[in-house]
């Protein structure tokens, strides 16, 4: 055996023994212990995950196989080849690997319940469609699973989507990364991050841009205008949505997290999917008055106008700012209050409702929290009760954290296990 051929061979040894690490995925390896089992991610879940991995497993066993097959017989540079071909697939189950590690093995440590809360608010928005719109959804639906990160923002990779951390590999349920600090169960941005996943589980992504694009071409007569509010439509849904399926609460929650110095607040950002934080209020204002709450529409353009006052300098073109005030409602209405054919002929308002009696029983729940006493309203309903109990500061911050999330997944402890998924409504 040449010095070459001997080389390769232990390249190739190496290669196999890294194969032989490739393992399955269960609770017990990522070391959950029992008393992290009602946070523990379904067998569904489980099951999901070790069948994206078993795919990746078979791509790489038959590369491999290819490569021991006869190389000897190959030049050097097509072994070097055929080696990096398998590495390439090692690598993507590597990284998938990687992703469900980490993202299971969270439900060991104390954030454990946080994240297991804010799987039930996630579930607790696809049911809420569920109760409205029957058989909107195709089947059964593995319900978002959440996990912690480093970044500002929370943040959303949706079923099915070919991520580039995973090279290419579909993602098999939906993530909702949360921030490390956010994991507070108040943070109205989460439902903005759970909305992104209705949308493109409703299959309206496609329908609802063409749909904004005609409509503001048609009222503004700007392509420049039209193309913005184009690309930004997937952010305005989820901000839409947020509102219906927390009310009043979830504007002054999104205001909160896009009140920042007006330098930042008031630049226009060319090609970014967000529309800017100023016009993105005002949109929201619009909403709510939509929705029937005029006055916290008001209150909210209020406070927004107080810090932040255009005549004194901004960075967002002239054709933005001066077609806002006609550009903006129709925006809001065709997403929010147009039917579209993927609904079935209904209207985003119509298969989330949200009515004053919503934010009245929102309202006594917050008193109700406030006191730390049970609020008996939906887990989502309860992200703005508990809003709403943390401004009136009557109730220190952490002690409403642990008595909503206790709330949240006290039904987790008793059953010890979840439903996994949603069930077709008969």
């Amino acid at each position: 055996m040449s010095n070459v051929e001997r080389f390769l061979q232990a390249k190739i040894t190496g290669l196999t023994a890294r194969l032989s690490r490739l393992a399955r995925i269960d609770n017990a390896f990522v070391g959950l212990r029992p008393q992290d089992m009602p946070y523990a991610p379904s067998a569904d879940h489980i099951r999901a995950a070790n069948a994206r991995l078993a795919s990746v497993e078979q791509r790489i066993r038959a590369r491999s196989a290819e490569l021991r097959k006869g190389w000897r017989q190959r030049p050097p540079q097509r072994v070097l080849i055929d080696i990096a071909l398998v590495e390439r697939e090692l690598d993507r189950a590597r990284r998938l690997f990687g992703m469900f590690y980490e993202v299971f093995a969270q439900r060991g440590t104390s954030f454990g319940p946080a994240l297991a809360a804010h799987d039930v608010i996630a579930q607790d928005c696809y049911r809420a469609i569920r109760q409205a719109a029957p058989r909107i959804f195709d089947g059964p639906l593995l319900k978002p699973v959440c996990y912690l990160e480093h970044g500002y923002s929370p943040a959303t990779m949706r079923r099915g989507v070919q991520l580039s951390r995973l090279l290419g590999e579909p993602n098999p349920f939906p993530l909702i990364r949360i921030p490390w600090d956010r994991d507070q169960p108040w943070q109205s941005v989460f439902l903005h991050e759970v909305a992104h996943n209705l949308q493109a589980d409703l299959g309206i992504w496609q329908e609802n841009r063409q749909a904004v694009l005609r409509r503001i071409l048609g009222s503004s007569r700007d392509p420049l205008v039209a193309t913005v509010y184009g690309r930004w439509h997937k952010e305005i849904f989820a901000d839409l949505a947020a509102l219906l399926l927390g009310g009043p609460a979830a504007a002054w929650g999104m205001a909160d997290f896009l009140a920042n110095p007006g330098p930042r607040s008031m630049t226009y950002r060319p090609g970014s999917a967000h529309p800017t934080a100023y016009l993105r209020v005002y949109l929201l204002a619009e909403m709510l008055r939509r929705m029937g709450f005029g006055k916290d529409g008001t209150r909210l353009l209020r406070v927004w106008q107080a810090l932040y006052k255009p005549s004194q300098g901004h960075r967002i073109p002239a054709a933005l700012m001066s077609s806002a005030p006609r550009v903006i409602p129709d925006v809001v209405d065709e997403i929010a209050f147009q039917t579209r054919r993927n609904l079935a002929q209904r209207a985003l308002a119509d298969i989330i409702p949200f009515r004053r009696e919503d934010e009245d029983a929102i309202r006594a729940g917050a008193r109700c929290l406030a006191e730390e006493r049970p609020a008996e309203l939906p887990p989502r309903h309860l992200v703005s009760a508990a809003h709403y109990a943390l401004e009136a500061g009557r109730i220190a911050p952490r002690r409403l954290a642990e008595n909503v999330i206790g709330q949240l997944t006290d039904h987790l402890r008793e059953k010890a296990t979840e439903p996994s998924h949603y069930k077709t409504a008969a």
